[in-house]
């Protein structure tokens, strides 16, 4: 498996549009997408949960050579029944971590975040990005000490973002 320095996002979200997986990124993978000036290690999505982007998703993974990152490294599959519930898999793929939640921290999922979402083409792949304001509240509620880190800097790109909006008029 790559290690973090070898994810490629891209490449991951490319072949997750090219597959027809219906998601949502999330984290610092959707603040990078804003211009945030910051660095991640995975990418992390809320991904719709129903039988057939779940079946998507799953031959996606199994093309990657995803496994579920755990202590004892077992190499594990990820199961289709974990990703149609509301928790983490947590995964490796030959591109890098891929991190597949169900539902954030709040509890929200797929159809709660689609309506704070932007769409994103990128490389030719096009793709949903929670939008900056939704990506601050989860950040704000998450408590971890490095979104702590990162709120600063996404609430000075949303005031940078309203500033040159309001140039433009």
């Amino acid at each position: 498996m790559p290690s973090p320095k070898d994810t490629d996002v891209g490449e991951l979200l490319r072949r997750l549009s090219d597959a027809g997986v219906e998601f949502i990124v999330v984290g610092g993978a959707a603040a990078v997408l804003h211009g945030a000036p910051i660095t991640t290690e995975d990418l992390d999505i809320v991904h719709r949960r129903s039988a057939e982007n779940v079946s998507r998703l799953k031959t996606l993974l199994d093309e990657l050579d995803a496994c579920v990152r755990e202590l004892a490294n077992r190499r594990l599959p990820p199961q289709q029944s974990a990703l149609l519930g509301e928790g983490h898999v947590l995964l490796s793929t030959r591109l890098g971590p891929l991190d597949c939640l169900g539902t954030l921290i709040d509890g929200r999922g797929f159809e709660e975040l689609v309506s704070h979402s932007e769409s994103i083409v990128d490389e030719g792949a096009e793709f949903l990005v929670v939008d900056l304001p939704t990506l601050i509240e989860i950040k704000t509620k998450t408590g971890r000490a490095k979104d702590r880190l990162m709120l600063p800097v996404l609430i000075a790109l949303a005031e940078q973002l309203e500033d040159s909006k309001g140039e433009a008029k």
